[in-house]
């Protein structure tokens, strides 16, 4: 049984930081691209940012690049966003994804084989 399991969201002040993981269980990770996502009530899942299955390739929304940086450990099965500079608009449910059939990360939720169940952001002004 594939699990996803989000870890170290939180309440942060504008400007501060966190550090995001997910504990793959269940799949060979290493031939899974991993993406994160985020979502707000109201509004769909974005793509937040993607790394390949290798790691060698990591790929950003425009609205975080330069703040946030994904990276895997395919030896721990474990995918992490690190994110710096935070700001309110970041607040959401960010979430972990896995990724069979393509090498690159996907933009697009539909892609993903496998989610977690999200661990929330709060970032305060």
């Amino acid at each position: 049984q594939v699990q996803l399991v989000e870890s170290g969201g939180g309440l942060v002040q504008a400007g501060g930081s966190l550090r995001l993981s997910c504990a793959a269980t269940g799949l060979n990770f290493g031939v899974y691209a991993m993406g994160w996502f985020r979502q707000t009530p109201g509004k769909e899942r974005e793509f937040v940012a993607g790394i390949s299955r290798s790691g060698d390739f990591t790929y950003y929304t425009d609205l975080v690049k330069g703040r946030f940086t994904i990276s895997r450990d395919n030896a721990k099965n474990g995918v992490y966003l690190q994110m710096f500079s935070l700001r309110p608009e970041d607040t959401a449910v960010y979430y972990c994804a896995a990724d069979f059939k393509y090498g690159v990360p996907s933009h697009s939720p539909s892609a993903y084989d496998y989610w977690g169940q999200g661990t929330q952001v709060t970032v305060s002004s």
